[in-house]
């Protein structure tokens, strides 16, 4: 069918303003504070066959990973025939193309007269669904089972009634139920907003334009990534770094990259990645591609429009077995620890392809602190934060301070919610002074937050990185601050272990986090000198000697 440039305009961006649209709703009507607050959720639109065509303004880590569970729902799970208009399908199962168990993915067909027209989808972190550890991201599971309650891909929904038994079982297995349930109830009205948007669309244009449109659409990015990639010079580019370890063996994790460009396609063998780990930093395939996809289109330099069509052009090398491609039963939770380093070893090797525009790494990892309260009655209260650092300079600019980043597209939780709902006081929220990498253009400065306990008991869970190594400069430019950890208790300083869980605090107790700043980009001896100037004066650095002053 033929349809003229207009028409895919206005149903380009039509679909866009669904997928928005579905994003608003979940901000408007969820419970939970990282959800509401911390926005750890993502929705979009996909075409009749499951192909992520548009997507809201969300987070990297999410989009270019629904499109991938929502293929492997099709091809492995539950076929197109036997998924009806009203049926929502849900699961937060890795092994079955999902992130991790506290992602729960709902995924609803779009029809319009009779006919399959498009799939619409919605993913939200979840306070907690259960496990081991408050807010289930235990640093020390050693297999799935201990992560928290796996759904395997279910109708949640068939024929437009919900399954009671499985919502009961859901709320059963949490600590937080109203919360979670809260939350999902956000998803599924979500889903029911954007069908409604597709229908709309769909009513204007009829059924078979709009899904020559979305193919249309998929074949003009991939069109965009391909001259993209061509731009850039042929050759094979190599990249590692390094996790600080897995949380239950100490030992470093390797994750090395060979980039490959080649006219207009992209290969990326990560098969010197180390093996799968006894920790929870594993990743299966579908988490770690979507780290390749966001390296690639981000260092692209064009104005793509981001859906499935980019990836055609990239073919991803991961052994089964090493930890960008795990094997069942292996654990996941802080699988974002390896997509946020893969990311920043991608854009290692690309900066020896197109130096002039990829930034030194930043603070490349989730500081994800979760903190459960329990007061006189006993009654608990769980709290997950995910704490950011610094950005890398880019080759123009110095990077920003405190921003979330790469993988990232969170914001913080106010100061003023947390207080307000946990007997929880933070009592110092800043940038940290001298964090970011010493370069011609500085790396951006991490940030320092602390929490105290007004509870008579509470625990604390750490799963955290970029204690042991820094974000990499560039060019020349210096690395990022390390992370820090610290319990103050009675005036005395402890170091914490940045993955461990259940640290026993009591009242009074403060807990002290210093995230990593980016890196820096060119020699600091470069930095203009009313540049270091204004660095001192505002207290982005102490003394002149950082900087190479």
């Amino acid at each position: 069918m033929t349809l003229n440039p207009i028409d895919i305009e206005i149903i380009r961006n039509a679909l866009s303003a669904a997928a928005a649209e579905m994003d608003v709703t979940i901000w408007r009507t969820s419970r939970s504070t990282i959800v509401r607050e911390l926005l750890d959720y993502s929705t979009a639109v996909f075409d009749a066959e499951g192909y992520n065509v548009a997507q809201s303004a969300r987070i990297p880590q999410h989009l270019n990973s629904m499109g991938h569970a929502l293929r492997a729902l099709l091809e492995h799970h539950v076929t197109a025939e036997d998924w009806a208009e009203d049926d929502v399908v849900c699961t937060n199962d890795p092994y079955s193309g999902a992130q991790h168990l506290n992602d729960i993915l709902v995924f609803r067909p779009v029809f319009f007269e009779g006919r399959r027209v498009a799939y619409v989808g919605a993913l939200a972190h979840h306070i907690d669904v259960g496990g081991m550890a408050p807010g289930s991201y235990a640093a020390t599971a050693t297999e799935l089972f201990q992560e928290g309650c796996r759904i395997p891909p279910m109708k949640l929904i068939e024929g437009g009634r919900l399954n009671k038994q499985v919502w009961a079982m859901l709320g059963a297995n949490v600590r937080k139920p109203d919360l979670m349930l809260g939350d999902l109830q956000s998803q599924l009205a979500s889903l029911n907003v954007g069908a409604a948007a597709i229908i709309r669309l769909a009513t204007r244009f009829g059924a078979e334009a709009l899904i020559a449109a979305q193919t249309r659409l998929l074949d003009m990015s991939e069109a965009q990534m391909r001259a993209a990639l061509a731009a850039m010079p042929d050759g094979t580019y190599e990249f590692e770094d390094f996790l600080d370890e897995d949380g239950v063996s100490g030992t470093p994790v390797r994750l090395h990259a060979a980039l490959t460009i080649a006219g207009d396609t992209a290969t990326v063998d990560l098969s010197g990645c180390a093996p799968q780990q006894a920790g929870p930093v594993n990743c299966t395939i579908g988490m770690s591609a979507c780290a390749v996809f966001y390296a690639l289109m981000a260092a692209t330099d064009t104005d793509l429009f981001p859906n499935a069509g980019c990836y055609r052009p990239v073919s991803i090398v991961a052994p089964l077995g090493s930890v960008v491609n795990c094997r069942f039963p292996a654990p996941v939770a802080h699988r974002v620890s390896i997509t946020h380093r893969l990311a920043n070893v991608l854009f290692g090797a690309l900066h020896q392809a197109v130096p002039d525009r990829i930034p030194a790494a930043y603070y490349g990892g989730s500081y994800v602190a979760s903190i459960q309260t329990v007061d006189a009655g006993h009654h608990r209260e769980v709290l997950v934060e995910i704490e950011i650092g610094g950005v890398g300079a880019s080759p123009r600019a110095d990077g920003a301070s405190a921003f979330s980043a790469g993988m990232h597209n969170n914001a913080n939780i106010p100061v003023e919610m947390i207080e307000a709902t946990m007997p929880l006081s933070i009592t110092r929220y800043a940038l940290l002074p001298d964090s970011g990498g010493a370069g011609r253009f500085r790396g951006g400065l991490g940030l320092l937050r602390e929490w105290r306990v007004d509870s008579p008991t509470a625990s604390f869970g750490a799963n955290m990185e970029r204690f042991r190594f820094a974000p990499f400069g560039l060019a020349g430019g210096g690395a990022g601050s390390l992370g820090r950890l610290t319990l103050i208790r009675d005036g005395v300083e402890t170091p914490l272990p940045p993955k461990s869980d259940g640290n026993r605090l009591r009242r009074g107790d403060v807990v002290r986090l210093e995230t990593s700043g980016g890196g820096g980009f060119g020699d600091p001896r470069a930095r203009e000198p009313g540049a270091l100037a204004r660095d001192l004066r505002e207290g982005v650095v102490t003394a002149p000697g950082v900087y190479g002053g």
